[in-house]
């Protein structure tokens, strides 16, 4: 078994795959940081852009249909989970320097918005799982909000 030691514990590792650990913030909290492909493959979701860009890490991520939460609270995300669809989600993604949004609710993205995504070098995808259902299945994997909470 391959392993990494981490504040005592040993955790299996995959080659690539979503258990690189590294510690978050001064309360010394470990949590996940995951490639975008794993993400893909948690939430059982659809590539709808820039697939070669799924090697991408991500290690925080927001849930809101409220772009104007995501600018005044949302700090160090790289993940967007939004149902959304509007270019507006992609200009907020881009000043937030996300990496990624995710639509739920089987919610797809217009083509002026998957092409300005291409431009921007942002993966998108969608999922049929609803908001709720998606934040709790990537809190489950490790992945938190920029508080580490």
């Amino acid at each position: 078994m391959n392993g990494v030691v981490v504040m005592n514990e040993v955790l299996e590792v995959t080659r690539g795959d979503l258990f690189r650990y590294s510690f978050y913030d001064d309360n010394r909290k470990v949590v996940a940081v995951l490639n975008v492909e794993k993400l893909k493959e948690i939430l059982g979701a659809e590539i709808i852009c820039r697939e070669d860009l799924l090697s991408t890490a991500v290690s925080t991520a927001c849930g809101s249909d409220m772009m104007s939460d995501v600018l005044a609270f949302v700090k160090e995300q790289a993940v967007m989970l939004t149902g959304l669809v509007n270019p507006q989600v992609v200009r907020t993604a881009e000043m937030m320097d996300m990496h990624c949004i995710v639509f739920v609710r089987g919610k797809r993205p217009t083509l002026q918005m998957i092409e300005m995504a291409e431009d921007r070098d942002m993966v998108m995808l969608c999922t049929s799982l609803e908001m709720f259902t998606s934040c709790g299945k990537l809190y489950s994997a490790g992945l938190r909000g920029g508080s580490g909470q």
